[in-house]
């Protein structure tokens, strides 16, 4: 399936969507500013979702759902959350609720499940406790026996998504006193079948960002709930959740594309129609420099977000280190991207009124929960930390699924169905995205033989392979660190986490940059593209290929954030070394992209309404 026919989903569902800027759709940043001011749930926008499908894309299609490409749903997701994060954390938390089921259910269970997702019943996932937080271990909320096939469930879950609106919960439970990793198991609780009495829910929590979410909790006393409603085996709770959050981190990294998406866009045109000193902002370097950098940062999260979202089908040993970089490195970027931005926007980023109904200040909030849920920040360093001694082993022998890293770059390559069985605790092959580093280079090496626009990038990818080479060095010095972690190893693994970026860069460029079309193909310039095709060649390849603009900031980008010399910083200030013709031509392609009604993105699709613009903005403004 290629990438166009893959997107297409989200394309049709963007368009149901119909135009964000105009006040009138039910689905518009006015709407859901409102909703924010009220802090109230946005149950009609849901219902549109539950109306055109989405909850049916929560669903394996093994259970009878439409889930069959972990891609596809990023994108979906993508979709809604650009345009309203609480939205897509609200609606998407089904998912989460499911996908304990979708890992270790019964084919019984998970068909049953799947038919109330797809009928449009939330459901949620009860794991963290107030006094435990993400000590899962320490869970308190019991299910114990009633001596007649059921369990007698008891205690407290506490932030807990849609705990009062959901109609199901799929919670954490205590089915041995004495706890332990064997203690726990995952318990399907439908709501609507508990005795009057015997639950009570704990009052919504006021929220800086996401305020019109359900986030709440629920009280058991002495519920009580079939024990045929275990997911999986008794006392392998804790096994089955920590296989299941390697899925939802890959999704969350929608989230953080969508909010990146949102505001890149609003600050955008507010420098292309602002002036100062007789000139748009888009005309100061300064400007132009924030702008390109964020931009090239938007698109290394999209590729890592591509290359695991794949990795779920075609790397599934692996996923205990992708989905613990992708979760890691994709919401951090964000926050970096969203931070340079707002200093752009200056006042306008923090007023609710005055600029493009306060949007900016609104997906600013927001976005800060995305690093927090399904693991924080260090709980995700903290995973590849533990995992430092297999790692580096395998990488010098040049283990890793190698076969499986191509099929996750090749956007061109199937996927195959899921299996959830060969999820993994730990990798214990390594990372074959890492491993196919040395290959990915010498194809850019080839390819710049041909191409000298290339010449900048191979000069990069080479100083980051020996970058690579030093951070698994580092990494063999932190190998015992299991118990008492110290910060020199979460710096290790956050430095790890962008070379795995890097790979994931190069390996999906060098698998798909062929799928071009020719300059006889592309036709003279200036020629009209086919209806629909807005800068993309017919693979479904955006103009930010061609020349390999995009892969050239980005390599560039991975250097700088490194740390290594040369290159452009975080702030725009340029060093020898930085390719400063890739960043104004990506520069260049955010701008055509934004005239021409499509995402700024490696795989673009067209965004609903003729132009997606805020009110008063100027035309034909210089880019």
């Amino acid at each position: 399936m290629g990438a166009a026919v893959r997107y297409q989903p989200a394309e049709e569902l963007e368009a149901r969507l119909g135009d964000p800027w105009d006040p009138d759709t039910e689905f518009s940043y006015a709407r859901c500013a409102q909703l924010d001011e009220r802090e109230e749930f946005p149950a009609a926008i849901c219902a549109q979702l539950d109306a055109w499908g989405v909850p049916g894309y929560y669903v394996p299609v093994q259970h009878g759902g439409r889930l069959d490409d972990y891609e596809q749903l990023v994108q979906l997701m993508r979709v809604v959350a650009r345009r309203d994060l609480t939205v897509a954390i609200g609606h998407g938390k089904t998912y989460l609720g499911g996908v304990c089921m979708w890992v270790a259910g019964a084919k019984r269970q998970a068909d049953t499940l799947g038919a109330q997702i797809r009928a449009g019943v939330p459901v949620s996932l009860g794991l963290t406790e107030q006094a435990h937080g993400s000590d899962l271990i320490g869970g308190e909320v019991a299910a114990v026996p009633d001596g007649r096939g059921g369990l007698l469930v008891s205690g407290e879950k506490w932030l807990i998504n849609n705990a009062t609106r959901g109609g199901m919960l799929a919670v954490l439970v205590r089915t041995d006193p004495a706890g332990g990793p064997r203690g726990f198991s995952m318990l399907l609780v439908d709501k609507r079948k508990l005795a009057q009495g015997t639950y009570q829910y704990v009052d919504k929590i006021h929220t800086l960002g996401i305020r019109g979410a359900d986030i709440s909790g629920i009280r058991f006393d002495a519920a009580l709930v079939p024990e045929s409603e275990i997911i999986g085996v008794k006392g392998g709770g804790i096994e089955t959740i920590l296989k299941a959050l390697q899925l939802t981190r890959t999704m969350c990294t929608a989230l953080s594309l969508g909010a990146a998406d949102h505001a890149l866009r609003l600050v955008l045109d507010f420098n292309r129609e602002r002036r100062l000193y007789g000139r748009t902002l888009i005309e100061l370097p300064k400007t132009r420099s924030v702008l390109a950098t964020a931009a090239a940062d938007v698109l290394i999260s999209e590729a890592l977000s591509i290359v695991a979202a794949r990795a779920v089908h075609v790397l599934t040993e692996e996923m205990s280190v992708v989905s613990a970089v992708a979760k890691y490195l994709v919401p951090t970027s964000t926050e970096m991207v969203i931070a340079d931005l707002t200093r752009q926007l200056g006042a306008r980023a923090y007023l609710k009124e005055v600029y493009a109904h306060g949007m900016f200040q609104k997906v600013d909030r927001d976005h800060r929960i995305v690093g927090l849920f399904d693991g924080n920040t260090l709980v995700n360093l903290n995973s590849i930390v533990n995992q430092f001694r297999t790692l580096v082993r395998t990488y010098r022998r040049g283990a890793g699924d190698t076969a499986g890293a191509v099929a996750a770059f090749d956007l061109s390559a199937p996927l195959p169905p899921v299996d959830p069985a060969r999820l993994s605790l730990i990798a214990r092959a390594g990372s074959g995205v890492l491993a196919t580093l040395p290959d990915s280079v010498a194809a850019l090496r080839d390819a710049a033989d041909q191409d000298p626009a290339l010449k900048g990038a191979v000069a990069s990818a080479e100083r980051l392979a020996e970058a690579v080479d030093r951070v698994h060095d580092e990494m063999e010095s932190h190998q015992n660190a299991l118990a008492d972690v110290s910060p020199q190893a979460f710096e290790t693994a956050r430095r790890y986490t962008l070379c795995f970026a890097a790979a994931a860069c190069l390996g999906l460029w060098a698998h798909n940059h062929n799928a071009l079309p020719t300059e006889k193909e592309q036709g003279p310039e200036g020629a009209q593209r086919p209806e629909g095709a807005q800068g993309s060649d017919a693979a479904g390849l955006g103009r930010v290929w061609r020349d390999g603009v995009w892969l050239r900031a980005a390599l560039d980008r991975l250097l700088v954030r490194l740390g290594e010399p040369g290159g452009v910083d975080s702030r725009g200030a340029a060093s020898s070394g930085g390719d400063g013709a890739a960043y104004e031509q990506l520069l260049s392609d955010l701008c055509a992209a934004r005239d021409e009604g499509e995402l700024f993105s490696l795989l673009p699709l067209r965004l609903a309404g003729r132009r997606e613009e805020p009110q008063n903005t100027a035309e034909g403004m210089p880019c």
